[in-house]
């Protein structure tokens, strides 16, 4: 059980270290393998198909067994970021990038499962509660390590580092993990759904991606939100009818399953609003540079890892558990409305402060929703109902990115005019303000150096209105997050006996329920 578990969360460190830990070496990629061009690809590549693998590897791992998947999706995420290290140039970056990624969406929706096959669902909300401190844990060492790495062996390493890893990783859970014989084929694959999902998913992402430099009316964003639309809707109809559906429909009727999906959509919201958009808090309005704005984001990811671990421990001993998932939505809100009121001047402290309160919100989600769905689901459906989570939270995240990074790019330029224009400046000094006002380039230090003070100021003062706006909105999308919660319909996580019906426990016999203890023990 412990080499079991261990490996488990070295697989888990092993993807999730790899998200945070690449970004601080983009700059040198780029400059090394001159692709400025197509930068964002790097990571968007990786985003579409892991997102795109998790729920069809988690329907895969119910029919197959866990451990043939796990040690797939581990040294084939090996083998990829050997790949990604010894890229040529950019084509060859992005095209290993994509290929880790379906690896890596193995690896996520193998590893959260994994928790409800070896623990019984009185275990598994502390021990998901540790997964999500390992997730948090690789948050807070990820940007550090990668720019360290990054400034003393080179970029490449960025990748390559996972190679010990995983070769420990691998071995552990190779020796740790039982196999479970299955009696599935091939022929049970549904090939058609996989197919269907891929071809709605890989264009919607793709096209909440491009709307950073496409309108959301461009033909671009259109066409392939046209052709999702199109392949979801042949998705949906496939599935209806075959007999091993990737996402089984029937789930959703299932309140439980409902509610924590949308919850963990909506909740996605406030993550990403959080953490995408205060490097534009610190390094924007208040002025810091970015490398201590980077280590200034490290503590909502303190109260993620503190909360998670506790809500894990905490939730088997409430019967309404679900209202922890409310109290922790309503603690994000907390902290979307104290960064709401960051204006030029306030604290580094008070920036910290709301980012930790986020980071306690988030950390209740994480073990809560991941453990009522895993105990009241049949475990025939374990890898589907632990998959779903991942992929509705980074589809969530992606469509919130998206959202809310077209709030700043309509409000921004605004802002910045009604403040310039209250200053009375010379025209000629009006006119050294960059074309279209982006955040990116007005927080050029080139251009800051060469403006006077109540320039900058109106600058930070209008970044700073645009994103008391985006905080709103997230707010907004967060009250709704906040009204589902209490409909999560609770499980017993105390010798929860396996689910006859959805949302019905079935009758238990207490005698062998009993004989059953004797014999687990």
């Amino acid at each position: 059980m412990i080499l079991a578990t261990a490996g488990t969360m070295l697989a888990l460190l092993l993807a999730a270290l790899d998200q945070t830990i690449v970004g601080t070496a983009i700059p040198r990629i780029v400059a090394d393998l001159n692709g400025l061009d197509r930068l964002a690809w790097v990571t968007t590549a990786y985003l579409v198909t892991s997102t795109t693998m998790t729920p069809i590897a988690g329907k895969l791992g119910d029919l197959f067994g866990r451990k043939p998947f796990l040690l797939a999706g581990m040294i084939g995420f090996v083998v990829m970021s050997a790949l990604c290290g010894l890229a040529q140039d950019m084509t060859q970056l992005i095209v290993a990038r994509g290929l880790q990624g379906l690896f890596g969406g193995v690896l996520f929706a193998t590893v959260f499962t994994v928790i409800g096959d070896l623990f019984p669902p009185s275990q598994r909300g502390r021990t998901a509660g540790l997964f999500g401190a390992v997730f948090g844990l690789s948050s807070i060492i990820g940007p550090t390590a990668g720019g360290f790495i990054t400034d003393h062996w080179g970029w490449r390493w960025v990748f390559e580092v996972n190679i010990p890893v995983g070769i420990i990783a691998v071995a552990v859970v190779l020796i740790g993990l039982p196999y479970v014989r299955s009696k599935a084929s091939w022929r049970d694959i549904d090939f058609v759904g996989a197919a269907t999902l891929a071809g709605g998913v890989v264009p919607l992402l793709i096209a909440l991606t491009i709307t950073r430099d496409h309108a959301w009316t461009s033909p671009e964003v259109m066409g392939l939100l046209a052709l999702s639309a199109v392949m979801l809707l042949a998705f949906v109809t496939t599935e209806s009818r075959v007999e091993h559906p990737i996402v089984p429909l029937h789930l959703f009727k299932n309140p439980t399953f409902s509610v924590s999906m949308l919850v963990g959509f909506l909740t996605a919201f406030g993550m990403f609003g959080s953490i995408l958009f205060t490097p534009l808090v610190f390094q924007g309005v208040l002025g810091i540079s970015a490398t201590n704005s980077g280590a200034l984001i490290t503590p909502m990811m303190f109260g993620l890892l503190g909360a998670s671990t506790l809500t894990g421990f905490v939730m088997r001993r409430i019967r309404y558990y679900r209202f922890l998932g409310t109290l922790g939505v309503m603690v994000m809100m907390i902290g979307m409305y104290l960064l709401a009121q960051v204006a030029p001047g306030v604290p580094e402290w008070h920036v910290v402060a709301a980012l930790i309160v986020v980071g306690l919100g988030i950390g209740v989600t994480f073990p809560l929703y991941l453990t009522a769905v895993q105990t009241a689901l049949p475990r025939e459906y374990m890898g589907v109902a632990s998959s779903q989570i991942q992929f509705w939270r980074n589809l969530g995240g992606t469509v919130g990115s998206a959202i809310l990074g077209t709030v700043l790019a309509n409000r921004l330029p605004d802002y910045l005019k009604t403040q310039v224009a209250a200053l009375h400046l010379p025209p000629q000094v009006v006119n050294s303000l960059p074309k279209g006002g982006s955040a990116n380039s007005i927080l050029d230090p080139a251009l800051l150096a060469k403006l006077p003070p109540q320039f900058i100021e109106a600058i930070r003062t209008a970044l700073a209105n645009t994103l008391h706006d985006i905080y709103f909105f997230a707010g907004l999308i967060l009250i709704a997050a906040l009204i589902s919660t209490v409909f999560l319909k609770e499980v017993p996580l105390t010798n929860a006996p396996q689910m006859g019906g959805f949302g019905e426990a079935a009758p238990v016999d207490e005698a062998a329920r009993e004989e059953r203890t004797e014999v687990s023990a």
